[in-house]
Parts: C-alpha cells; sequence; structure tokens
C-alpha cells in the first residue's frame, strides 16, 4: 500500500469536493486525508512508519525555510552594504547518508541556501565538498550542514 499516493489522492478528491482547488486546500486536503489514514488504518505497517514521517517532513520544511530566509537576509545584507563580510572556502563535509537519493537531497538543500554550494562527492561517496561564502568558523558551519543532513536522514529514513 502506498500510503503517500493514497494521502495525495484523498487531498485532491478533498479539495475537488470543497472548490479550493489552490495551495490551501490542497494543504488542508493534505492533513485531513492524513488524519483519516492514520485512524483508519493505524494497525497497517506502512501507515505506521508513514505516520511517523509526516510530522518529519513538516519539521524539514519549517527547519529549511528558516534557514532559507536567514540565509538570503546574510547574502542580502553583505550585498548591499559596503563592508563585505565574506570570508570563501571549501569544507570537506563527511556523510552519513548512504544512498544516492539521500546524498541528492542533502546537496540540492545545501545548494538551494544562499551562500552554499555542493560542489562534489567523493567517489567512495563518504564526503561532500561544500563551497561556504561565511566560513569565519569552520566547526560552526559544520554543525549547521550536520544537523540539515540529521533531518533530511530522519524524513528519508
Amino acid at each position: 500500500m502506498n500510503v503517500l499516493l493514497a494521502n495525495l489522492v484523498l487531498a485532491l478528491i478533498w479539495a475537488a469536493l470543497t472548490d479550493t482547488m489552490n495551495a490551501g486546500g490542497l494543504v488542508i486536503g493534505f492533513f485531513i486525508a492524513y488524519l483519516v489514514l492514520v485512524l483508519v488504518f493505524r494497525q497497517h505497517p506502512d501507515v505506521r512508519q508513514y505516520r511517523l514521517r509526516v510530522p518529519r517532513m513538516f519539521s524539514f520544511v519549517v527547519f529549511f525555510t528558516k534557514e532559507l530566509i536567514l540565509a538570503n537576509l546574510k547574502v542580502a545584507y553583505d550585498v548591499l552594504t559596503p563592508i563585505h563580510l565574506m570570508k570563501p572556502g571549501v569544507i570537506a563535509m563527511p556523510l552519513r547518508a548512504e544512498t544516492d537519493l539521500e546524498i541528492t537531497m542533502l546537496a540540492n538543500a545545501i545548494s538551494l541556501t544562499p551562500g552554499s554550494l555542493s560542489l562534489d562527492v567523493s567517489s567512495d561517496r563518504k564526503v561532500l565538498y561544500v563551497h561556504i561564502m561565511y566560513l569565519h568558523n569552520e566547526e560552526e558551519v559544520m554543525n549547521e550542514l550536520k544537523r540539515m543532513e540529521t533531518k533530511i536522514l530522519r524524513v528519508m529514513r
């Protein structure tokens, strides 16, 4: 049973029946369908796993949106002020992500965040090379990247 597909179909049905075929209607429909699936099929093993995945996904979206806004503000401030705070550098980030999908999701999330760019993955897929625009404290940057990796892995696994 593909629970995500069932959830999406029920969300579309909800949006169509309530005549709210927009982002808000789909989000509301998604959460109502999520509640229905979790309550009705709570004994199904796929639903038990899915029940945990959706809140983690929501948590990641909130986390990533916050990081995206803060990074945009930092870059905009640096561009608009006469004093540049940039200290670019490249760091090698050891990966806990193992599959191609996990590595791709992490690399894309890093590259979407202004001030950072995924450059390359080592041939053994154990290290991700990342260009950082503000590398004042390498340990702090590494901790932020590891936190992002942890949140992505919680959603993916």
